[in-house]
């Protein structure tokens, strides 16, 4: 019956329009907006002692692709960072309007915005979009690390606009996966290093094409510096090299 529900909505119209709830209670078109996000790539957001990771795959579809070319996670301040899977058009619509009102606020207060000013504004756009006519919802989840003056925090926003802060996170493709081995391997008293391991081990075990270094972005902020900073390729390459796992 479950399987039969889906259909019955769609030859009824219920998912032709953002503003309609089917008869149990359901926005097809946001609940569509979610399966786009599970197939986008992985990404891996992990609060550490001394900081806080954003580790993503840009999974690489092209070979004749120049791989530094393809831009997974986004600066939004000197403190503040992005990643995101699912429609990147739409993650990079987002970034640029945090990018806006980050600079608005240094401007008009002469200090960096909290990372909860961002997230609270970019959820709100999102869930006007599931209620709106004529528009469509964010085909997109987000992760935004930073760092502010209660410390390093990381949140995670969905297509509806709901948002919940972590200790650590994963969205896109090998979301299920990775959080069950960060559920069962992460510890709050990791470094940023130990982190890293921890991330690249995951998205190892479960990515099951060709993974190598050129498909991973990976940048950290740490408690002290309170500023964006990309993680060396040659160190991902690494650790990489180091991890003996057989992947699922």
């Amino acid at each position: 019956m479950t399987e039969v529900q889906p259909l019955q909505h769609q030859m009824m119209g219920y998912d032709r329009a953002i503003t309609m709830f089917s008869p149990d209670g359901r926005l097809l078109q946001v609940e569509y907006a979610k399966k786009t996000v599970r197939q986008g790539s992985t990404a891996i957001g992990m609060v550490c002692k001394d900081g806080i990771l954003l580790v993503t795959d840009k999974r690489i579809v092209d070979k004749l692709i120049i791989a530094d070319s393809l831009e997974k996670i986004w600066q939004v301040d000197d403190h503040i960072a992005i990643t995101a899977a699912g429609i990147l058009s739409d993650a990079r619509v987002l970034v640029d309007r945090a990018r806006i009102k980050a600079q608005e606020h240094k401007i008009i207060y002469d200090s960096p915005i909290d990372v909860i000013t961002i997230v609270k504004d970019i959820a709100d756009l999102k869930q006007m979009c599931t209620q709106s006519g004529g528009l469509r919802p964010f085909g997109v989840s987000l992760l935004i690390a930073g760092a502010d003056e209660e410390g390093v925090k990381l949140f995670e926003t969905d297509p509806t606009g709901i948002y919940f802060q972590y200790k650590a996170t994963a969205i896109g493709e090998g979301e299920v996966d990775v959080k069950n081995i960060l559920i069962k391997e992460y510890r709050e008293s990791m470094t940023i290093d130990d982190g890293l391991k921890l991330a690249l081990s995951a998205l190892k075990r479960v990515i099951n094409d060709g993974f190598d270094s050129d498909r991973i972005d990976c940048v950290y902020i740490t408690n002290e510096k309170k500023a964006y900073e990309k993680m060396p390729k040659d160190k991902i390459t690494k650790i990489l090299s180091s991890l003996d796992i057989k992947r699922k």
